[in-house]
């Protein structure tokens, strides 16, 4: 079992990091109260393999302290549950400026300590879980895809290419681009079935249709480009922190070439080990 603990700067993105945890495929626990994290490693370890990799956020909202916290770890230690501590932090004056722009309060402002009291109080407080913890992770210049994209590398393991999903979608360009597409390629050099009587009123998904748009060099080398391009390209989305790809392939109609070039493309992508859809938006329109 993979058991993380993550903690940190309120206002440094503590949730964004669980978020990205979450995705991948982490049973994610917000603001638990350090008595029962003991309880909890328990009973995701009898569960076995439903809760297979399990990450917390503890912090000062749940009046953390660290005498409950290490208790709380060393019952871990006792009960032969590894985990691993992750801390996220961020400089003074990007948690304040985040806090400015949000209006959120700080959890130690409750009392009227002034914020930037309140966010060099919660350094000092938390600077003994920070010297415990096996990651730091300062976002100060950190997008969210970016801490995203950290999370990935730090914790995805074997599941990488399941960090973002790929959604390969065929269109006509007679009835517009599709809206969320990433990334758009047009197909319309391609060699064009709707000029040969018995393929006009066919599809892309049909046997003859694909034999004779696969049947020109021109679209071999074409498909064999792009398939390059992909496998260079998407690990660098995954590492930007990517959680979603629209790849949009279109011809005039979306009957013909983009969806035969679309499959294509799609099946490819598959055996890359990205979890795949494919879509044809226009296929059933006149």
């Amino acid at each position: 079992m993979q058991f993380l603990i993550v903690s940190g700067l309120s206002g440094a993105g503590k949730s964004k990091a669980l978020d990205a945890l979450e995705d991948l495929g982490f049973y994610c626990v917000d603001n638990m109260p350090e008595d029962l994290i003991p309880q909890f490693a328990q009973l995701c370890k009898a569960t076995k393999s439903k809760f297979e990799n399990v990450a917390l956020v503890t912090d000062v909202r749940g009046g953390l302290t660290f005498d409950g916290l290490f208790r709380a770890l060393e019952s871990l230690d006792q009960m032969g549950c590894a985990y691993t501590i992750v801390f996220v932090e961020a400089s003074t004056e990007a948690l304040i400026k985040r806090y400015k722009e949000t209006r959120r309060k700080h959890p130690l402002t409750q009392d009227g300590t002034e914020l930037l009291d309140a966010v060099e109080r919660e350094r000092k407080l938390l600077e003994p879980i920070r010297n415990r913890a096996n990651y730091v992770i300062d976002t100060t210049n950190y997008s969210v895809a970016k801490l995203r994209g950290e999370m990935v590398n730090l914790f995805a393991g074997g599941r990488r290419d399941h960090a973002m999903s790929v959604n390969v979608v065929s269109f006509g360009f007679k009835y517009g681009l599709p809206l969320d597409a990433d990334l758009v390629f047009d197909v319309r050099l391609l060699p064009n079935p709707y000029y040969i009587s018995e393929l006009r009123h066919r599809t892309g998904l049909e046997k003859p249709v694909r034999d004779f748009v696969f049947s020109y060099r021109q679209t071999q080398d074409y498909v064999q480009k792009l398939e390059d391009l992909m496998a260079f390209s998407l690990p660098l989305y995954v590492e930007e922190g990517k959680s979603n790809l629209v790849i949009a392939v279109g011809c005039t109609g979306g009957h013909h070439r983009s969806v035969a070039i679309a499959k294509e493309l799609g099946d490819y992508i598959a055996r890359l080990g990205f979890v795949t859809s494919v879509g044809h938006r226009d296929i059933s329109r006149e």
